[in-house]
C-alpha cells in the first residue's frame, strides 16, 4: 500500500506525524529541608572518638534506621509519623498544607563488638563498627548483621513483656508463728517410722489454715501488676576466624538465606544459619604477594537476582560476577572501568581511581560508584563507560599533595541512589553532602551542610559539570585562584567529613552522619 494514499485518505495522521514532538518535561529540582537530628553537638563540646558514627543504613521498608559508632555500639531507630490520622483530618478541614516527611524516634542500642587482641598476630581488633545490613523480618523481631574488622555477627531485636507479679502475702504474725510452733513440736514429739511416714496424723497444721465464714481476710493471690515491654537484642551468630584482612563490605543476599563478606583480597559466602564454615568465592591473592596490583574495596549483591553480585578495585574498576559460572568466580562475567586519558597519569591517578563505595539501584538495572574525586552511574547493559559522571571534589585537585600529606587522599566516602533512581548522593569536606540528579538532561546539583539550616552554604543556580577538558581546567583554575575556598567559594575544612549517609528506600530522605550527630533532612 502507497503511504501517500493513507495520508490522502487521513489528512490528520499526516498533520499528526508532521507537528513537533514537545519535549519531555523538565523534572523539578528537590527542595531540601531540615526534618531531624539525634545526638546534636553543642557550640565547642568535643566529640568523644568512641560516639562517631561509623555506619548508616536503612532496612528495606524504610521503618527502622541502624547506625554503630566506633565504640561498637549499635543504634536503632523507628518510624512514627505514619499513624496520626486524627491531625491529618483536622488540618484537612483547615486546608493547612501538610508536609509529610519520615519522622524517626530513638528505639534501642547494643553493644555489637568489644575491642579484642589477636594474640597470634599480636593484633589489636577494635570494635568500631565498619557496616550494617538489614536481614529479613520474622516474627515482629528485627534482624541485622554488624561486622568490626575481623568478626560478623548477626542479631536479633525483639519486644519481650516483662511480667511483675504482686507480692503474696499472709500477713498474720500470729497464724505464721502457731503454724511454726506446731511443725516444731510435732518433729519432736513424733517418732519417724520408714520411708518418712508418721505414725499419728498431724492435725495441727490444717487446723490453723482452715479458712472462716466469709473468707481469710489477710490472704493476697497474686496478681499481674504490670506488664513492661522492654526491647533484647541477642546475638544468634558469630562468623569470626574467615577473613585475614580486614573485612571492609558485608552484603546480604536476595534469597535471604546467604550473605557475603569481603576483604582486601577475599570474598566469603557465608549461610545465615551455618556460623562454622564458609566458601571462598573470590580470591585476587597472587602466589607471590610482589606481584600484587589491586586490592578488593567494596562488594555488593545484586538486589533481586542471588547470583549475581559486583566487587570493585583499588584501580578503579567493577566486576561483576555469576556464581553460577563456577565455584571459585575468578573469572568476571562484565568488568565496567573507565580508561584514562593519554598522558594525563599522575602519581595520585592510582590513588584517586580506587573506588570506595558501589551501591546498585533499587531495580538492579544501574551500579553507583564513589571514587575519591568523582561519582560515576554504570549501566549495567553497558560496560564501555560510565552513563554519567558527577564531578564531586573537582576543585581540590590543585591540592592533592595536601590531601596526600594529611592522609585526607584515602578517605572513603559512601554514596547513595533514591528509590525511584532519580537522584543520587555521596558526601564531601566540611560536612557537606551533594545531591545530583541522575536522569539524561537533568543538570541539578544542590549542595548541602549538615545542620540545622542545610541550605546555607548553598550558591544560586548551581550547574553540573560536565565532562569536558575545559571544565576540568575552570575547576583547577577556580581551585588555584583561592586554595581554601570548595567549589562554592566556601573555606574547606579537612576534620569535618561526612563519609556515611543512607537514602530512604520509597521517599526523598536522606540521613547522614556528622561526627557523633545523625541528621535527617526531606524533600
Amino acid at each position: 500500500m502507497n503511504p501517500r494514499d493513507s495520508d490522502d485518505d487521513h489528512p490528520g495522521a499526516a498533520a499528526d506525524s508532521a507537528a513537533p514532538q514537545p519535549p519531555p518535561p523538565q523534572q523539578q529540582p528537590l527542595e531540601w529541608r531540615f526534618a531531624q537530628v539525634f545526638g546534636e553537638r553543642a557550640a565547642g563540646e568535643d566529640v568523644q572518638e568512641v560516639d562517631i558514627i561509623s555506619a548508616i543504613e536503612f532496612d528495606r521498608s524504610g521503618d527502622h534506621l541502624a547506625t554503630g559508632d566506633r565504640g561498637g555500639r549499635v543504634v536503632l531507630f523507628e518510624r512514627t509519623d505514619a499513624r496520626d490520622h486524627a491531625n491529618r483530618r483536622e488540618l484537612e478541614r483547615q486546608d493547612v498544607p501538610i508536609t509529610r516527611h519520615p519522622e524517626f524516634r530513638y528505639k534501642t542500642e547494643f553493644q555489637s563488638h568489644e575491642p579484642e587482641f589477636d594474640y597470634l598476630k599480636s593484633l589489636e581488633i577494635e570494635e568500631k563498627i565498619n557496616k550494617i545490613k538489614w536481614c529479613q523480618t520474622a516474627n515482629n523481631a528485627l534482624f541485622l548483621l554488624s561486622t568490626n574488622d575481623k568478626t560478623i555477627k548477626y542479631w536479633k531485636v525483639q519486644e519481650k513483656k516483662i511480667k511483675q507479679v504482686s507480692v503474696m502475702n499472709l500477713d498474720t504474725s500470729q497464724t505464721v508463728g502457731k503454724v511454726m510452733s506446731t511443725r516444731a513440736s510435732a518433729s519432736t514429739s513424733k517418732a519417724p517410722i520408714p520411708n518418712g511416714g508418721c505414725s499419728e496424723k498431724s492435725e495441727g497444721l490444717n487446723s490453723e489454715l482452715l479458712f472462716p465464714p466469709g473468707g481469710y481476710p489477710s490472704l493476697r493471690l497474686p496478681v499481674v501488676a504490670s506488664q513492661e515491654v522492654n526491647l533484647v537484642a541477642r546475638c544468634r551468630r558469630v562468623y569470626a576466624h574467615a577473613h585475614d584482612y580486614h573485612i571492609n563490605s558485608i552484603s546480604n543476599n536476595s534469597d535471604g538465606e546467604t550473605f557475603i563478606s569481603a576483604d582486601d583480597l577475599r570474598i566469603n559466602l557465608w549461610n545465615l544459619e551455618i556460623n562454622s564454615q564458609s566458601f571462598n568465592i573470590v580470591d585476587v591473592k597472587p602466589a607471590n604477594m610482589e606481584d600484587l596490583t589491586e586490592v578488593i574495596t567494596c562488594a555488593e549483591f545484586h538486589p533481586t537476582h542471588c547470583n549475581t553480585l559486583a566487587y570493585s578495585s583499588s584501580k578503579g574498576s567493577i566486576r561483576l560476577v555469576d556464581l553460577r559460572q563456577s565455584a571459585l568466580c575468578d573469572n568476571h562475567s562484565k568488568i565496567f572501568e573507565e580508561h584514562e586519558a593519554p598522558g594525563a597519569r599522575s602519581f595520585f591517578t592510582e590513588i584517586i581511581a580506587s573506588i570506595s563505595d558501589v551501591k546498585f539501584s533499587r531495580d538492579g538495572r544501574y551500579i553507583l560508584s564513589r571514587d575519591y574525586m568523582t561519582l560515576k552511574l554504570w549501566d549495567l547493559n553497558m560496560d564501555s563507560g560510565p552513563v554519567s559522571t558527577f564531578q564531586v571534589h573537582e576543585h581540590l585537585r590543585p591540592r592533592l599533595c595536601d590531601l596526600y600529606e594529611n592522609d585526607s587522599i584515602f578517605d572513603k566516602f559512601e554514596c547513595c541512589v533514591s528509590g525511584d533512581g532519580l537522584h543520587v548522593a555521596t558526601g564531601s569536606y566540611g560536612n557537606l553532602f551533594r545531591v545530583f540528579g541522575s536522569t539524561p538532561g537533568n543538570t541539578e546539583v544542590t549542595t548541602l551542610e549538615a545542620s540545622r539550616n542545610p541550605m546555607r552554604r548553598q550558591i544560586a543556580n548551581p550547574t553540573r559539570p560536565t565532562r569536558t577538558l575545559t571544565s576540568m581546567t575552570r575547576g583547577v583554575r577556580r581551585g588555584g585562584e583561592n586554595l581554601g575556598v570548595d567549589a562554592n567559594g566556601n573555606s574547606l575544612d579537612f576534620s569535618t567529613k561526612l563519609l556515611h549517609l543512607a537514602w530512604h528506600p520509597t521517599e526523598n530522605s536522606i540521613a547522614c552522619a556528622a561526627a557523633n550527630s545523625l541528621y535527617m533532612y526531606y524533600a
